[in-house]
């Protein structure tokens, strides 16, 4: 099946739910939504494929009811990475210009990419993704496009993420079994903040945590750059399961119950009783907001000591201006936001993801940001490549002459 240059797509691949969007090209470039599709997740945990085939089916059913719903065929799609063997780090590279120093060109820069990436990295980890922070040029720091200007050496800092071989690897073979090439794999938190963080939050300090049921996967930005990531190894289904075993009650209610905790319009005192189903088939049974919060308060109060603690790690957590961004399925936990803020001491908001056409009433959810983010993020590489593409056809063309036999 050839592949459509016209639609994007991206596939968020979760412990609970496998997503897939389809996007199409509008007017003056805009993406727009074609078609979305959701299945039950199996075959995954904690962000790691443990059985292959039922990992395929499920992007195979999120992919056909995204297909259906678009009414196109895709085979190509990017897509999101997560989980607790994904690891980040800084790295910085460089290439000498010559001793008088010249104009730094398109290679150059390349150059210093390649060098700042040339890890040594042990035989089960791979590098997945690589994000530029910065330039220097003779010790000038804070450059953000170097092209054009002269000195005497190039460096850049790299922002890379590794993770394990087989892990990742297995992720691309669960696509690929299930018909789908994979263009790129991303690392979620990054194709969040893609959807949910504004230009200005960037600059001025952010940190944006991705709630996903088995960890939760955060990244800083400072100065419009990433200078931090990492991941948590606890998500929103550890609430779950503490609500589950401490009430009796099965998985589905517990998730109810684990939204509606600190939200204030459902449960106004701790003495209010909200009856639950039971686990094998006995009788319901009535519960107090005082029960629920005391089996979720000890679980939210260590997550945000995590999360607390890998801030003070990344060395920024003094220099986010625009505090914290809470999104994916777990971010909707009633009362996180508000932990959070009061205990890290940083302004802490839910983000919904922007930047498409036509997103409906479902995708502008905080536990879809990942998955718009990846395809906002795989069209910034599409038009990064078109532009590149389009360089080189000027540079031939000006070599060769611009007649009806050139290149």
């Amino acid at each position: 099946m050839a592949r459509n240059p016209c639609y994007l797509v991206g596939l968020d691949l979760g412990d609970n739910k496998t997503c897939a969007l389809i996007c199409q090209l509008g007017q003056a470039g805009k993406l727009e939504v074609a078609g979305f599709g959701e299945a039950e997740s199996k075959g995954w945990r904690k962000g790691v494929v443990v059985n292959l085939d039922s990992a395929a089916l499920a992007i195979k059913k999120a992919v056909e009811a995204a297909e259906d719903a678009a009414g196109v065929p895709v085979d190509a799609a990017y897509i999101g990475v997560g989980g607790p063997h994904l690891k980040g780090m800084s790295s910085r590279g460089q290439v000498a210009l010559g001793p008088h120093g010249r104009e730094v060109t398109g290679e150059d820069v390349k150059r210093a990419c390649q060098a700042a990436q040339s890890i040594t990295l042990l035989p089960d980890r791979k590098l997945i993704y690589a994000e530029r922070q910065e330039y220097l040029l003779d010790s000038q720091d804070g450059i953000r496009n170097p092209v054009g200007m002269s000195g005497a050496r190039l460096e850049v800092n790299l922002h890379l993420i590794t993770g394990s071989t087989t892990a990742h690897d297995n992720v691309v073979r669960a696509a690929n079994r299930a018909g789908i090439e994979v263009l790129d794999t991303i690392f979620e938190a990054l194709a969040a903040a893609e959807a949910c963080l504004a230009p200005d939050e960037r600059e001025l300090g952010v940190a944006l945590v991705d709630v996903g049921a088995g960890s939760s996967e955060l990244i800083v930005y400072r100065e419009g750059s990433v200078r931090a990531s990492a991941v948590i190894p606890v998500g929103g289904e550890y609430f779950t399961n503490d609500i589950a075993v401490g009430l009796r009650t099965p998985i589905p209610e517990a998730e109810k119950m684990k939204i509606a905790w600190g939200a204030h319009d459902l449960l106004q005192t701790p003495e209010t009783a909200v009856e639950v189903p039971s686990v094998g088939g006995r009788p319901a049974r009535a519960v107090t907001y005082a029960m629920l919060n005391d089996i979720i308060e000890p679980r939210a109060s260590e997550w945000v000591e995590l999360v607390g603690a890998e801030l003070e790690r990344s060395g920024y957590a003094n220099q986010l201006g625009a505090g914290l961004v809470l999104c994916g399925g777990g971010a909707k936990l009633g009362g996180l936001a508000a932990r959070a803020e009061e205990t890290l001491g940083l302004p802490v908001r839910i983000g919904k993801p922007l930047g498409l056409e036509k997103m409906g009433e479902v995708l502008p959810d905080p536990a879809y940001a990942a998955l718009v983010g990846l395809v906002l993020h795989g069209n910034r590489l599409r038009l990064f490549r078109e532009s590149h593409e389009q360089g080189l056809a000027r540079k031939l063309k000006n070599i060769f002459g611009g007649g009806r036999n050139s290149l």
